[in-house]
């Protein structure tokens, strides 16, 4: 029999704050008391926002939602670690990303009207468009990071999408590619346990998600998802690694999806009721309220001035939101093609 070498592999998963708020200190991160509030505050931000689009979207005022309770460690502890010249790409929960590095609230929330307009991106702030299609926006990730490889730029991709992402062709695609050229991208699966109502043990027999990553030639970490220092440690890590030339990293990171996967799914049809309960007790933000109780970064008094601040942020982009005038139908030609085709032109003489 011949000789086989096998090479093999080991998934790291990283851990730091748990469920009572006690964190490991050899591991965490370098973030300051500032820094801390600051992630609590988004976490909190995030919250708010989410009640708040689930309560517009039941009164009509919204169109079908996504949302993101249970996720937010995730969203948040990644986009903490990003830098102005990082480049992403998000899928349709990734609401908290675009929070989170400031974008504005009232047009995430017109998109969610229907009114693409909504994603029109502020020049300062380098995030493409929602991707509603499962996986697509792995391939415009990695395209970018092959572009800034040829550019000798220090910046990186980053993109996200959910276990269900995984098993897409477009998600193989980009990861062979990435792993071959040793791009700055960097692919982070929220594996939220359910692809709609697909559960993650039906939609691979892989141990972990973040070993698929090995067969292309890339590092796999798998984080604790609802655990922001965690995430935030393991994208820092990614992102120090693509900026020096050191190619791609995939990160899973374990949460859980509490809301249903739209307002248009009734989760308690595929799930049970204990399994969401024991997920809710992992809750990311509960966790780093505790650990900020404990260090004295966290009072009553702090948690009553922050809820007031961001219940007026949240009213302010409401307002700003039903003060838009809604788009004319003449706008639906502007940007499908460089030149309005002779179709297109007769069709428009009739608005």
């Amino acid at each position: 029999m011949a000789e086989r070498i096998i090479e093999s592999f080991q998934v790291k998963r990283i851990e730091i704050l748990d469920e009572k708020g006690d964190a490991d200190e050899s591991l965490m991160p370098a973030l300051s008391d500032s820094d801390i509030r600051r992630i609590y505050e988004l976490l909190l931000l995030l919250r708010t926002f989410d009640d708040r689009a689930l309560k517009l979207q039941r009164e009509g005022r919204l169109g079908t939602y996504a949302p993101i309770l249970g996720q937010e460690a995730s969203q948040v502890g990644s986009a903490f670690a990003l830098e102005k010249s990082d480049w992403i790409f998000p899928s349709y929960r990734e609401s908290g990303v675009y929070i989170a590095i400031g974008y504005p609230i009232y047009m995430i929330l017109q998109y969610w009207t229907g009114d693409e307009r909504g994603l029109k991106t502020p020049d300062d702030l380098n995030i493409l468009p929602i991707s509603i299609p499962v996986g697509t926006q792995i391939l415009h990730a990695v395209g970018t990071a092959m572009a800034a490889k040829y550019r000798k730029e220090k910046t990186a991709a980053i993109t996200y999408f959910g276990d269900g992402g995984t098993s897409k062709g477009d998600f193989h695609e980009g990861l062979n590619m990435a792993g071959v050229f040793k791009l700055p991208v960097i692919f982070i699966c929220q594996n939220n346990q359910w692809a709609i109502s697909m559960p993650r043990s039906k939609q691979s027999a892989s141990k972990t998600l973040a070993q698929k990553a090995y067969g292309y030639g890339i590092e796999g970490l798998q984080v604790d998802g609802n655990d922001v220092f965690a995430v935030y440690k393991a994208t820092e890590y990614a992102l120090r690694k693509a900026r020096q030339g050191e190619g791609p990293t995939f990160i899973e990171c374990v949460t859980y999806r509490i809301a249903d996967h739209t307002t248009a799914d009734d989760a308690t049809r595929y799930r049970s009721k204990e399994e969401v309960e024991t997920w809710k007790a992992k809750d990311p933000m509960q966790r780093l309220k505790l650990f900020m109780e404990k260090k004295g970064l966290w009072t009553a008094q702090y948690q009553k001035e922050v809820e007031e601040k961001i219940k007026s942020m949240i009213d302010e982009a409401v307002k700003t939101l039903e003060s838009i005038e809604p788009p004319q139908p003449r706008e639906m030609f502007t940007y499908i093609y460089e030149k309005l085709t002779p179709r297109q032109i007769k069709q428009l003489k009739d608005f």
